[in-house]
């Protein structure tokens, strides 16, 4: 039981998340975003996110034990990756801070301490990067480590202050933006979908948090004599991993999530206008053409344009008394004033197409009442028109009045 709880590592294997897992992920979201990021490369805010994107892809590729093997053996310098990944690493990093500058501010404010801080940032994580190199190449470090590099070296001259470096920029970043993202989230006025995005994105940066406890823990330990390795080598590499499946799910989430929005309200209303267009498909002999290839807008669109072309000459057989009539029944029947109106229009709709069926051709009337009101709610009138209960309800007491008028004259 000791050794276990002194190094879980074999616990922790369990849990092992394959580093080409994120990188597919942020691969995925980096797809998603470049249409956009290329059509709209002015907007400083997409270059931010397609910046740092690329550049999680290019850690998780570069940092996976076999790519770290193979670029030492291409160069022929032994850990000379370490250098390479930190650097990358620290990237990531500025590509954070700059995202937020941008995503806070936005276009509208490039004010001089905006610009100031960016300059900051970019000059700050540079210096770091190249300082990285300049230690590497002071220290000596023959020995090629494939995954525990850092504990390894971690009291080596030079790679100990380049192992330092490196971590304490990367919780740097990683504190202020987790700050910043999560005073973000509690703005009030945010789409939903991009506050669950920034969520996630808060999530992950927290588990970046955790990642530099477990590197920095391990390596301090080693400069004390300690060795639990295991938070560097098995607990830090699965948290990188979810922490930057989150990242990435975080930026996928509001364009995602949006872009499936608006399909379902399109498809949605192509479905709530069924009941009416088959009422004037009925009424005119014809529907809309198919196309195979239409995209959903467009048959939305050409639904809407049919029946708005077929209720225009229907409109000379509307009964305007009727549908008052039906309105007031509406709303004796206990149904509230918008639902009222489109059962009225939905009655004096189907009474219109009675009539014009009956009429003989050549006997139409000239003109009809103004149907500008019903050509805007023909939503409302085909859900309507989906409750035949309720409509026969309406049409009945509407209709009654008139009936008993006739039978005594």
């Amino acid at each position: 039981m000791t050794p276990l709880a002194l190094n879980p590592s074999g616990f922790l294997s369990d849990f092992y998340i394959s580093f080409w897992i994120p990188t597919a992920v942020l691969t995925a979201a980096l797809v998603i975003k470049l249409p956009t990021i290329i059509r709209l490369w002015r907007d400083p805010l997409l270059r931010a996110v397609g910046g740092l994107l690329l550049l999680a892809c290019a850690v998780f590729v570069f940092c996976t034990p076999s790519t770290i093997a193979r670029v030492n053996r291409l160069t022929g310098v032994p850990n000379i990756s370490a250098p390479w990944c930190y650097s990358l690493i620290t990237a990531f990093c500025g590509s954070c801070l700059l995202l937020i500058i941008t995503w806070r501010n936005g276009l509208s404010d490039r004010s001089a301490a905006t610009r100031r801080a960016m300059r900051w940032v970019i000059s700050v994580y540079s210096g770091v990067i190249v300082a990285l190199w300049v230690l590497f190449l002071l220290a000596d470090a023959p020995v090629e480590r494939l995954r525990d590099l850092d504990t390894y070296y971690a009291t080596t001259p030079f790679m100990r202050e380049e192992i330092l470096l490196y971590l304490v920029a990367h919780a740097v970043a990683c504190l202020i933006t987790s700050r910043l993202i999560w005073n973000w989230v509690r703005t009030e006025g945010l789409d939903a979908w991009l506050r669950w995005g920034l969520k996630l994105l808060g999530a992950g940066y927290v588990l970046n948090l955790i990642f530099d406890a477990s590197k920095l823990t391990a390596v301090a330990a080693r400069w004390c004599g300690l060795r639990l390795d295991w938070l560097s080598t098995d607990l830090a590499p699965p948290v990188a991993a979810l922490s930057a499946i989150l990242i990435a799910v975080g930026f996928i989430l509001p364009h995602a999530g949006q872009y499936l929005h608006d399909r379902w309200r399109v498809r949605l209303a192509h479905r709530e206008l069924r009941p009416l267009y088959q009422l004037m498909r009925t009424a005119s002999g014809e529907g809309v053409p198919f196309v195979l290839r239409a995209t959903p807008e467009l048959r939305l669109t050409r639904r809407e344009t049919f029946i708005r072309d077929v209720l225009l000459p229907l409109a000379r057989h509307i009964d305007t008394d009727l549908g008052r009539r039906s309105y007031e029944a509406a709303l004796g029947l206990g149904h509230p004033a918008e639902r009222a109106r489109a059962l009225a229009a939905a009655v004096t709709i189907l009474d219109a197409v009675g009539a014009r069926a009956r009429t003989p051709e050549g006997a139409e009337p000239a003109a009809g009442p103004d149907i500008t009101s019903l050509l805007k709610e023909i939503g409302a009138v085909s859900r309507a028109l989906r409750r035949t209960d309720d409509i026969e309800a309406v049409r009945a007491r509407a209709t009654a009045p008139a009936e008993s008028y006739a039978a005594h004259e």
